[in-house]
Parts: structure tokens; sequence; C-alpha cells
């Protein structure tokens, strides 16, 4: 159900009336989100710890008050031997549920009595334990394996990323982090593995016969006419717009005694010779001309595949580039153009790359809603990377867990532990002097009962 059919559905409250469903602190509790749980500090199960002990205590000293008390009038008042008996079994209930938690964490009275202060002397131990509890209960391929099969991981990813929302809280932590990433990478250290990455990969091959190959294919194929026709055309703009500027560069090789109307006649000559010799190049598809760069390219890629000559003289050309400083501040002047627009598209929030990435998630998830062959695979494919995961590295988890133990103080382990479970303990106190109590009087009754009865 959404948010707006949830609010419609909800009914509606008088205006003065507190609605029971308003969170107490609009700031803390915004409406249609669950209540968080507060925080139990330290603090505050040390101040359960304290009442519970003190409860307990207070318990065995009501008891001991009531055995020394009945134990006085048991002579005078025979029905006070019940009592006696109850307080009697109470005593040692309390006193024995005391010594067995208290042993858990310390010697009794401080005597270092054998098994006791079970904690902080066997706590390499029991991490060991409880790191292979949790290698071998928690971590196990049944386990994990049936969790994830009854979880159908791939559609409820799908139905959550194809809410808007949550593809666009997805988008803004994979650009926080990928700009934290960017961040963190060192401009040089990225220009040298760049500068690694062209010398081995482009460099380091020879760069004539794949050079010859493509151009042979290039040639077969006829590609190489749209770009002589690009040529011939910008030739023709120019001839077109400069009739001076050619004539100059004719008539300033003439003699200087000619008159000046020749000059400008073989100016004009020229031009009109040079473009129209141009534009009948461009309308003749089989023009000399034309067959003779096909026919010189055709060569050219043929040597650059099998003449010795010609593969030194551009491995040559390629060194030569290769030692050039320029490459250097090429790869900078690349890596820093792509790290800003990177950190700027990442930045902003409508940026045409973060619309792309919550365009795209969305899209996965509305496939892996749908699409049930897809979601099979996603599924099948968590499932092998989860069984991988797990038989690879439960063995490092455990370990993780028993080590951790292992560095732990035995004091702060002990102390620790208490106020995580010291109250509840307290209850076992409590429960023995009750239980001590009701089997002390069940026991004076049955022994009172048979030695009336045999006595």
């Amino acid at each position: 159900m959404s948010t707006r059919e949830a609010q419609q559905s909800e009914p509606a409250h008088p205006s003065n009336e507190p609605s029971p469903r308003e969170p107490r602190c609009p700031r803390d509790d915004p409406p249609g989100r669950p209540r968080a749980r507060p925080r139990i500090t330290d603090a505050d199960r040390a101040s359960a710890l304290r009442r519970m002990k003190r409860l307990a205590t207070a318990l065995f000293v009501f008891a001991t008050i009531v055995f020394a008390v009945s134990f006085a009038l048991q002579e005078q008042i025979p029905w006070v031997g019940y009592i006696r008996a109850s307080a009697e079994g109470a005593m040692v209930g309390a006193i024995a549920d005391w010594f067995a938690v208290t042993a858990l964490f310390r010697h009794p009275c401080g005597v270092p009595i054998p098994h006791t202060a079970i904690i902080p002397t066997r706590k390499n131990q029991i991490g060991d334990t409880l790191g292979a509890f949790v290698e071998h209960e928690f971590l196990s391929d049944e386990v994990v394996l049936g969790k994830l099969a009854s979880l159908d991981v791939a559609h409820r990813l799908g139905d959550w990323l194809s809410e808007p929302a949550n593809a666009e809280r997805v988008t803004a932590e994979v650009a926080h982090a990928a700009r934290g990433i960017l961040t963190m990478l060192g401009d040089n250290d990225i220009e040298e593995l760049i500068e690694q990455l062209a010398r081995r990969y482009l460099f380091e091959p020879e760069w004539a016969p794949p050079l010859g190959r493509l151009g042979a294919r290039l040639v077969a194929a006829h590609q190489q006419r749209a770009v002589i026709d690009m040529l011939l055309d910008r030739a023709e703009s120019w001839l077109v717009a400069h009739p001076a500027a050619f004539g100059a560069m004719v008539s300033d090789r003439l003699p200087r005694w000619m008159p000046r109307i020749v000059d400008r006649f073989v100016d004009n000559t020229a031009h009109r010779e040079i473009l129209a010799f141009v534009r009948t190049v461009q309308a003749q598809p089989e023009h000399p001309l034309r067959l003779a760069v096909d026919r010189y390219l055709a060569e050219l890629s043929d040597d650059l595949q099998r003449d010795p000559t010609t593969v030194r003289r551009v491995e040559a050309f390629k060194y030569e580039l290769l030692e050039s400083p320029r490459l250097r501040e090429f790869v900078g002047d690349v890596w820093a153009s792509v790290k800003a627009n990177l950190e700027q598209s990442l930045g902003e929030s409508e940026s045409e790359l973060r619309r792309g990435i919550r365009s795209a998630l969305s899209d996965v998830g509305a496939r892996l809603s749908a699409d049930d062959v897809l979601a099979g695979k996603v599924n099948a494919w968590v499932m092998d990377a989860a069984t991988y995961a797990v038989r690879r590295y439960r063995r490092e988890i455990a370990n993780i867990i028993s080590e951790t133990v292992e560095r732990w103080d035995p004091r702060e382990t002990t102390d620790k532990l208490e106020l995580q479970v010291g109250r509840d303990l307290q209850f076992i106190r409590i429960n023995g002097t009750v239980v001590g109590a009701l089997a002390g009087v069940t026991i004076f009754a049955l022994a009172t009962g048979l030695h009336g009865l045999f006595g």
C-alpha cells in the first residue's frame, strides 16, 4: 500500500483531538515511518543491574531475618517450623544461585575456587567456541542458501529499485562513492597508469601491419572516396573564395620584365584551369587522379604489411612519438578533463550522468520485477556468489570472531558481558530464592507427614 492510500484509509480525527498515530516528536519520528527504539546505553544497563542485585540481595536478607525469627520461635509455636523451613530453603537457594552467577564473572568473595571466574579465565576458549558455532551453524551452506532461496532477492530488489526515491538514493550513494574515489586518486599515479597502459597496449605492438590491413579493407570498400570528395570540396571552396591569393602564387614566379597585363592573364588562366580541373575530378568518379590515389593507397597498405623499410619507418615514427614530452602533457590534459567532467557530473543531481545512472537502475528494477526468467538468473547468480563467499570466507569470519575475543582485556570483557546479561542473570538468584523457599517448606511438610505416619 502506498503512503497516499494509507493516509486515505486512516479515519479522520477532530482537529482538537490528537491522533493516536501521531508521533510524540514529529522532528524525530516523521509520519509513516516506524518509531525507532530508544538506544539503551551502558549507564542504563549498569543502573538496571544494580537494581536487580539489590532486589536479589534484599530477598536473601529478608529470608535470613525470617529464618532467625522463626528458628527462635519454632519451639513455642509448632507451625512456625514451616516458615523456618521455607526461609532456610530460600537462603540455601539464594546462596547457591549467587555462587553460580558470581562464578561466571569472578571468584566468589575473591577466593580462587576451581571452576570459578569462568569468563575471564576461559575467554579465549569461549571465543573459539563462538567462532566455530557461527561457522558451522550460521554460515553453513544449508542455512545461507535456504535463507536466500526464501527471500527471492531478485524480485525484492526489482520492486525496491522500481521506486524512484530508491533509485535516486542508490544513485546518490554511487555518486558520493565515485567522487570519494576520484578525490583519493593521485593525478600523477593515474597519468603514469594511463601512460603505462598506452605503452603496453598501443606502442609495444607493431603499428604498420595492423594499419596496412585496415587500409586494405578500407580501400577495398572504397571508403577513401568520401575523404577525397571532402578534400576536393574544400579545395573548390578555397579556390572560389581566394582567387587573388592563388594568382599571386603564379605571377610572382614570372620574370620581372613581363608586363602586368600578362601577369593578370597568367593568374586568371591558372586559376580557371585549376578550378576546372578540381571540378572535373569532382564530377568523374573514375577520373585518372582518383584511380591514381586508389592505387597509391592500395600500394601503401601492402607496403605497410610486407615492406620492411616501410615498417621500420612507421616504427621509428612511433618511438619518436612515444618519447615526445607532449605525449605526457596530452595524457595529463586528458585525465584532468575527464576528472573535472566526472566530478561536476557526479556532483549535480540532474546531470546527464546521474540521470543515466538513475534511469538505468529504474530499468533494471522494472525488468527484475516483470521478467521471471531474468529474476531466476539473478537469484541463481546470487546463490552461486553466496555459496562461493560462504565456503571461501566462513573460516576467516570465524577467525575474526575468535581473534577479536582473544584481544579483549579479561576484566573489560567480564564487565561488558555482565552489563549485557547480568540483569537477566539476577533473576536466577531471585528464582533460586523463591524455588528454594517452596522446596524447603515442601520437604519439611513431607518429612513431618512421614514422621507422623511412621514415627
